[in-house]
């Protein structure tokens, strides 16, 4: 593990002297790239200069137990040591956890997809709650989020939405949401009080840039047609929501959220983008899963992963075993303690099997 710190240590040093640069501060693409590996490389690098100060704390306290003649000192110096062995421990976890291989998409901005499902209505009203769950979290994470298109349920909700999230590391902290939810309470339409289970679904997609993914236009089909949503004026009057339908993959997109059409196609070759991305990176997660499955899951959008049990109060997370009884708060956007356990897991996972160095 030293090897590699100090590995790291020497490339930010790197790093250091090249964001200043003239020709690195006025080529933006260049510069941010260097950016965020300044920042990420300064993490590991703070965090191993807290261990080497601590390794020396303790270092010199072993030695004044061992040669100090004073009882009354060596006692104090034995409690200094008991106190500083434990924060080492953590530390040197908390280095291992930071020295294991980040997930390349981890930093992407996100294509977020919400579908009701199983039980009708109430699956779309169940789809609005969970839209806005995560729009409460947005907020709380100072990210941004614009809707791109959506077909509204019959009593309330969304049969489907679909939105682009922008931030740092969103798709690093919301791609464990990716899979089905499921909800248990009365239906607002039920009249005997009966509790029913409703199901919708999570889809997390990384943005991909144009460089990740080639879309030959000869192979999209491009669709006008009148937007049927709020949207001013002239939103209902003009051409211009936009449909694309990819046909070798057989993948149709729409976007009709903006008033220019080529802003809309803009948007909807964007979410085209990214699902054919997902394609690609689901094949390549199940080549990894074939060799190892997680307890947390690559995120698969066909998985059970969350139950919502509005009569208990109760929010169970199914990949972890994980059950909390604060169900109003998370339903107004306090998601990020899920995340964080679920990050855990993935990482213990992944130390478990040698990923960290």
């Amino acid at each position: 593990m030293i090897d590699k710190l100090e590995a790291i240590k020497e490339r930010f040093e790197e790093v250091s002297q090249q964001i200043i640069q003239p020709e690195v501060v006025s080529d933006s693409t260049r510069y941010s790239k260097i950016s965020k590996e300044y920042k990420d490389l300064g993490r590991i690098v703070e965090q191993y200069a807290l261990y080497q100060k601590l390794q020396k704390d303790i270092a010199g306290t072993k030695e004044l137990i061992a040669t100090e003649k004073d009882e009354d000192l060596r006692e104090m110096a034995k409690e200094e040591l008991d106190d500083l062995l434990p924060k080492l421990e953590e530390l040197e976890q908390n280095i291992k956890e930071l020295l294991i291989p980040k997930d390349p998409n981890d930093s992407r901005n996100i294509i977020l997809e919400i579908r009701g499902g199983t039980g009708g209505d109430e699956a779309a009203i169940f789809a609005g709650d969970l839209f806005r769950m995560y729009q409460r979290f947005i907020e709380k994470m100072g990210w941004r989020s614009s809707v791109m298109d959506y077909t509204e349920g019959t009593n309330g909700g969304y049969k489907e939405i679909i939105c682009k999230v922008e931030g740092e590391d969103v798709y690093g902290k919301m791609k464990f949401e990716s899979g089905v939810h499921r909800v248990q309470r009365v239906p607002a339409t039920e009249s005997q009080g009966r509790i029913h289970t409703s199901a919708a679904s999570v889809a997390v997609l990384p943005e991909a840039e144009e460089v990740d993914v080639q879309i030959n236009m000869n192979d999209v089909r491009i669709d006008t047609f009148q937007s049927s949503g709020a949207g001013g004026q002239s939103v209902n009057t003009t051409y211009s929501a936009v449909r694309l339908t990819h046909i070798p993959s057989g993948l149709v997109v729409s976007c009709q959220d903006e008033r220019s059409q080529l802003k809309n196609k803009d948007r909807a070759l964007s979410v085209l983008r990214s699902r054919l991305y997902e394609i690609e990176l689901k094949k390549h997660n199940d080549a990894i899963s074939s060799q190892r499955k997680s307890m947390v899951g690559s995120g698969d959008r066909s998985d059970k992963i969350r139950t919502y049990n509005y009569p208990q109060s109760r929010i169970t997370d199914h990949r972890i075993g994980y059950t909390v009884y604060n169900l109003p708060a998370v339903m107004e956007g306090d998601i990020a303690d899920l995340i964080e356990k679920l990050r855990i897991a993935e990482n213990a996972e992944r130390m478990q099997e040698g990923e960290a160095v």
